[in-house]
């Protein structure tokens, strides 16, 4: 079953050769082993971003439906991908000397916006996400089809973005990938630099399955369309950081998912 808004969650730890264990962060070279978990909703990130000199990722678990939200930290530059509730508290987990360029939304579903007034308050960070999304992430603190709301409305866009767009932070750059179906504005940052195989998918891939398209401005054919696109365009050694659930890699992907054969 395709997984969206509902789903199992376990989150994962691991570096950029094999899944590891549950709850934690990792950098390019080892896993991390942070898992500090904390209050305020948030999970998987505790102070383990900013150790050294490489690149790192921090995961956060937020909100009730249990969204990953991801902080990836480059020469004291950090991109936080999908801020879904508890901005704040994302936003006092992150270290001191770590200046949040970029707060990018993969769609504009609640779930993944909810914190985005929050952490762009806190943080002074441009908030990023593609123009066709934008009304929709404006109504996060609103109930949902299914009944749902999170912290607040999302603000205006400071950046709207669409195909072959770059963000860059640190060392690492994020090409944008237009990736529509289980919204009209959904989009994948694939890594390269310092964030060669990295790549935030949110709610478009998940490990064994795909997103939902039976929501508003959901399509299963153009669902289908992007992910014979991500598997063009996604290299095989590349680690998949999903918008719930598990990470996983693209060659994992490649050979167990039905939704990418």
């Amino acid at each position: 079953m395709a997984c969206g808004e509902e789903h199992d969650h376990c989150c994962g730890n691991h570096d950029h050769q094999k899944d590891g264990g549950c709850c934690g962060g990792h950098d390019h070279e080892h896993d991390g082993g942070c898992c500090g978990g904390h209050d305020d909703g948030c999970c998987c990130g505790g102070g383990c971003c900013g150790a050294d000199d490489r690149d790192q990722i921090a995961m956060f678990v937020v909100g009730p439906i249990e969204t990953n939200c991801y902080a990836y930290v480059s020469q004291g530059e950090c991109l936080v991908v999908d801020p879904g509730n508890s901005g704040q508290a994302i936003a006092e987990h992150l270290p001191p000397d770590v200046t949040v360029r970029y707060i990018v939304a993969t769609h504009g579903h609640g779930d993944h916006v909810g914190g985005v007034k929050a952490l762009r308050e806190a943080t002074g960070a441009k908030y990023a996400i593609s123009a066709l999304d934008a009304e929709l992430a404006k109504h996060a603190g609103e109930k949902s089809e299914l009944g749902r709301s999170y912290d607040d409305n999302a603000p205006d866009p400071d950046l709207t973005l669409a195909e072959g767009d770059v963000l860059k932070v640190g060392t690492a750059e994020f090409r944008v990938l237009e990736a529509p179906g289980h919204t009209p504005g959904g989009i994948v940052l694939l890594g390269s630099g310092s964030a060669e195989h990295v790549c935030f998918v949110g709610d478009t891939l998940f490990k064994g399955s795909c997103g939902r398209t039976d929501l508003a401005g959901g399509s299963q054919e153009t669902m289908q369309k992007t992910l014979a696109r991500l598997k063009r365009d996604i290299p095989a050694h590349t680690n998949v950081f999903c918008g719930h659930g598990d990470p996983t890699t693209m060659e994992d992907e490649l050979a167990q998912n039905p939704y990418l054969r």
